[in-house]
């Protein structure tokens, strides 16, 4: 019988950040995932004989620098390209606005649009950068434990009034006003260019099932901006694809002593007396250690892992109260040649292009979505990853990675079947047909990821990538529960630290740090 210190349920990149953040401290720590290969959804695989695609994400905002720092990853041959041209807001006519990393080339593709937009683009870049940096503090903290908030709870939230330092009490000010806000009300206050606002609007509403004109987009939006120095849409690129960085992590995890045992099915998290005592894999092996920590979704660790017998009836309702709520879809096309896009030079190609071309028509996207439909106009973003990336493809064919939104997890009139994503796919093709023309002609082969794809595939509950959507009623100290807020659960010595918990989702391993550095003060 094997004993651990501690047991990491799942390899995704918060399972890998915590687990070698606790070896290193010499823990003895092991690692399980029912998956064949480490990364959860930062993983790369083959779609189709000699092809690659990174199933959700392209591309990453941000990585915490304490991960970086902490882990040693610049030691580790991890490549990070930061775009120059960051993402392409396509326009029918051919003009496009351009999103760059130099605020000055930005303003100067505004300008082909709006003179007074442009001018006011570097004092909007440099607002949203100020307000990014409370977002900053608060994603370095273990939310306190409320309504029992004690004086050490306190005492380290000290931190958050830094930035008062730098932006005064003002800079407080416009961070609580913005937070809550809809896209297009912060868009009033800026600009005047429609495609602009909407442009800008598509990343407040990014993986979540609600429009632009839904509360706290604003705060979405300023999630997708932790780190990025004031460049709006920030996107860099990992050489290799996503999967690297799981690799890298790997690595890293691997030096500090963890074990990794792949296509393990875990059975369930066993308890002692309320006692979390270690985890069941393959059906009859026990595997005993002091600590649990599970990366899974709050569905998938408490109500199949522990049961609900096990838990009391107010966490449960907790639980069931979780708003997941997948609505995001991926499809990979291998084309035969890189195509042209009007408008767009060969150089531009490596980036991300969106079709979202009104407020408007991100908002009736999202109409379709909220009734239980799929939007036959959704927002869609896509990028050719084989540009970065040429071992992606064998011979000289590209792959266009598109993701979808609204597409989702629960329909109202239909199921989702085989002839229903033929039916996502034709209508997305329709679409990039108005900017890619003779598009179809070039798609050899195409894999389609819908929300009970994820689901199924990848263990995540209703496709939800942050596995509980980024609200404000569920971020900080009620993410994804007020009673699991501190990455601690109602079940001693099982803890938490998957996408559902503070600071939610997305590719940066902050909440793995975070939960790491609650177990070893256990």
């Amino acid at each position: 019988m094997n004993q651990y210190d501690v047991i990491v349920i799942g390899s995704g990149i918060n399972g890998l950040v915590a687990s070698s953040i606790i070896a290193k401290s010499g823990k003895k720590v092991l690692i399980v995932d029912e998956r064949e290969t480490i990364g959860g959804l930062t993983a790369t695989q083959e779609f189709s004989s000699g092809c690659k695609v990174n199933p959700v994400y392209d591309a990453i905002q941000w990585i915490d620098p304490r991960v970086m720092k902490d882990l040693g990853l610049n030691n580790y041959d991890l490549k990070i390209d930061k775009l120059k041209t960051l993402r392409i807001a396509l326009d029918k006519n051919g003009k496009h606005l351009k999103f760059y990393s130099d605020n000055e080339l930005t303003s100067n593709s505004i300008s082909n649009y709006s003179v007074k937009d442009a001018k006011k683009w570097p004092e909007f870049s440099s607002h949203i950068n100020n307000m990014s940096d409370f977002l900053e503090k608060i994603y370095q903290l273990t939310p306190p434990k409320l309504p029992h908030i004690n004086l050490k709870d306190a005492l380290s939230m000290r931190s958050i009034l830094s930035p008062l330092k730098k932006h005064g009490t003002r800079g407080l000010t416009d961070f609580i006003k913005i937070a809550p806000m809809m896209m297009p009300e912060l868009m009033d206050e800026w600009f005047e260019t429609e495609l602009l606002r909407a442009a800008i609007s598509a990343t407040g509403i990014r993986h979540l099932s609600q429009g632009p004109f839904a509360a706290a987009t604003g705060y979405n939006f300023l999630h997708q901006h932790i780190y990025a120095n004031g460049i709006i849409n920030n996107s860099m690129l990992i050489k290799g694809g996503t999967g690297y960085l799981a690799k890298c992590l790997e690595k890293v995890a691997k030096s500090y002593g963890v074990e990794i045992i792949n296509k393990c099915q875990v059975n369930s998290i066993n308890l002692n007396n309320g006692v979390c005592t270690g985890i069941t894999i393959n059906t009859d092996k026990k595997i005993i250690s002091e600590y649990v920590v599970s990366s899974l979704d709050p569905s998938s660790t408490f109500e199949s892992l522990i049961g609900t017998e096990h838990l009391d009836p107010t966490f449960i309702t907790q639980l069931k109260n979780i708003k997941y709520r997948g609505s995001v879809s991926r499809i990979h096309f291998e084309l035969n040649e890189l195509p042209e896009i009007k408008g767009v030079s060969n150089e531009e190609m490596n980036t991300f292009f969106t079709v979202s071309p009104s407020i408007e028509y991100l908002e009736r996207a999202s109409d379709a979505c909220k009734y239980g439909e799929i939007s036959k106009n959704p927002f869609v973003e896509f990028s050719f990853p084989t540009i970065n990336n040429p071992e992606f493809s064998n011979e000289r064919n590209h792959i266009l990675s598109a993701t979808i939104q609204y597409t989702p997890y629960k329909l109202r009139r239909n199921e989702w079947s085989s002839s229903l994503k033929e039916t996502l796919k034709e209508n997305i093709i329709s679409i990039l047909s108005a900017y890619i023309p003779g598009i179809n002609s070039l798609i050899k082969s195409t894999h389609i990821f819908t929300p009970i794809d994820f689901e199924q595939k990848f263990g995540i509950k209703e496709g939800s990538f942050n596995h509980g959507e980024m609200t404000l009623d569920q971020f900080f100290f009620m993410r994804p529960t007020i009673s699991t807020a501190q990455y601690k659960s109602p079940i001693s010595n099982l803890f938490i630290c998957g996408s559902s918990t503070h600071p939610g989702g997305g590719i940066h391993g902050a909440n793995g740090y975070n939960a790491a550095k609650e177990i070893l003060k256990a």
